[in-house]
């Protein structure tokens, strides 16, 4: 039993000091055992008032506080008298979202609900979590980015921008939460295909965290979601009056390397060498670096790189049951050879080479990647980024998708560009000609750069495609059978589950 004085009578909060949550993180504040019936003030925080406690997402609860708790907590007359389930005001709220046309308006909404009551928005998101996590989450996400600073009305995680070069170490102090396990971390340079969308980019470690708690069970206040500002190339957003980031072009190069050296020794002395870094959008030439960088000193991971390549080989695993044969007996074929593509050709090889005990640089063989120069073969070595180079196989030069998949014949064709419309109906009938059930994988983020739409592969392949999206489609009637597109979503792999391992 502990006894926490504010600014009143004492309140009495039975807690169990040795509890702690999952990772091994201190429950200090009760805060995830706290129920409708249970005590629970910020005054173990602060001396707080009842005014102030309804302000505090993380212990607001709205019309569902008790009586009793409205007495001990001072909130009389601060409440209207009727007193309501959390299952009612998750009906009410539910249906008052689902009036709005628009995905952008709905995404508004909950991320209000996000900042006045935390616990009802989890229940809400955790409960239609098939309705509302495209809502949260791409493809939504990626409009709100877009417009981050029109809809800004408060500010959600932590912004580190140049100007706090030199001291980031006590911007990170700022933060209200010290137990903190996992940070998402984004320069906002390529959010998701849509490109540079610099501070805006706060959409996406938002939205990702959401998903840790809504789907792993890691405690908000566990979770610290970051937008480093370097800047911005985005021409629109320079000129953007409601731009809400630094107005002046990205660094590049020795300052910026030293700017995200001090940020990561900042973040591991103010939260220990076992907080999980998950780097979340960086473009593709600093992506690789960094992971190269940190990885034998911070506990980091890269979402793009490797959650995308678990999940696509886990779908190709269970499209080969419908398919047949193993991996190392089909051939594929990406638009694309960036952070996800490479990364989820790496692994498909890496499984392919352990289950045919075949050595890795052979397994590559059977991987071929178009870039924007066509096909990567063994004549562009020498200008290609270092981690093309494991890809550039013997070829004749080939400069487009569907002379590359005429000339490869590929069984298995995936689409990691971040370009729209690209499995041109052409390159769908062309890979159709000459296998009985294509596997298309159209990852590309959100809905609208995905390379093709569901209703595309289905009626361009006549129904025989094996196919899967990054973001969602609704199921599609093709001669009087229902196809149901499968989704390629990093939240399947449970990464969620990383911040709790450690």
């Amino acid at each position: 039993m502990k006894e926490i004085r504010g600014g009143g009578a004492p309140c009495v909060l039975d807690m169990d000091d040795a509890a702690t949550v999952g990772g091994g993180v201190e429950d200090t504040y009760g805060e995830d055992r706290a129920t409708e019936e249970q005590l629970v003030t910020p005054w173990t925080v602060s001396v707080a008032s009842g005014y102030n406690l309804l302000r505090d997402p993380r212990y607001n609860k709205g019309l569902a506080f008790t009586e009793k708790e409205r007495e001990t907590h001072y909130l009389r007359g601060l409440l209207p008298p009727a007193v309501t389930s959390q299952e009612l005001q998750e009906r009410k709220i539910m249906h008052n979202i689902r009036q709005y046309q628009l995905p952008l308006q709905r995404y508004m909404a909950m991320m209000d609900l996000q900042e006045g009551n935390e616990r009802l928005f989890y229940k809400l998101l955790i409960d239609n979590v098939e309705e509302l996590l495209p809502i949260v989450y791409t493809p939504t996400v990626g409009e709100a980015c877009q417009k981050y600073g029109s809809i800004f009305s408060r500010p959600q995680g932590l912004y580190i921008s140049l100007k706090e070069k030199g001291k980031i170490l006590e911007v990170l102090k700022n933060w209200p939460e010290r137990s903190i396990q996992v940070i998402v971390v984004t320069d906002g340079e390529r959010i998701l295909g849509l490109g540079d969308l610099g501070c805006q980019g706060m959409g996406i470690p938002v939205g990702k965290l959401s998903l840790y708690t809504a789907l792993g069970g890691v405690r908000p206040s566990a979770c610290l979601p970051i937008t480093l500002d370097v800047g911005t190339n985005n021409e629109e957003l320079l000129n953007d009056e409601f731009y809400i980031g630094l107005r002046q072009r990205r660094v590049t190069g020795q300052e910026y390397a030293d700017f995200l050296h001090e940020f990561m020794a900042a973040v591991k002395q103010n939260y220990g060498e076992k907080v999980l870094i998950q780097f979340e959008d960086f473009a593709n030439h600093n992506a690789f670096d960094l992971l190269a960088r940190y990885g034998t000193t911070h506990l980091v991971f890269n979402d793009d790189i490797q959650g995308t390549a678990s999940v696509v080989l886990a779908g190709l695993v269970a499209a080969l049951k419908l398919v047949g044969g193993t991996l190392a007996e089909h051939t594929y074929l990406f638009l694309g050879a960036g952070e996800a593509g490479t990364g989820i050709a790496e692994l498909i090889a890496l499984e392919m080479s352990r289950q045919t005990k075949t050595p890795i640089d052979e397994c590559r063989k059977k991987i071929w990647l178009v870039d924007s120069k066509g096909l990567i073969v063994s004549t562009r070595k020498e200008s290609l980024q270092h981690f093309k180079k494991p890809w550039a196989h013997e070829h004749e030069h080939v400069g487009n998708l569907l002379d590359a998949v005429n000339a490869i014949k590929p069984t298995v064709l995936i689409g990691t560009s971040g370009k729209g419309q690209t499995f041109t109906q052409e390159v769908v009938e062309a890979i159709s000609s000459f296998n009985e059930m294509p596997i298309i994988l159209a990852l590309s983020n959100p809905t609208s750069q995905a390379e093709c739409t569901a209703e595309q592969a289905y009626t361009w392949s006549k129904g025989r495609a094996v196919f899967a999206t990054g973001s969602p489609f609704d199921p599609v009637e093709y001669n009087g059978k229902t196809h149901v597109p499968g989704q390629r979503q990093t939240m399947h792999i449970s990464f969620q589950g990383l911040a709790l391992e450690w």
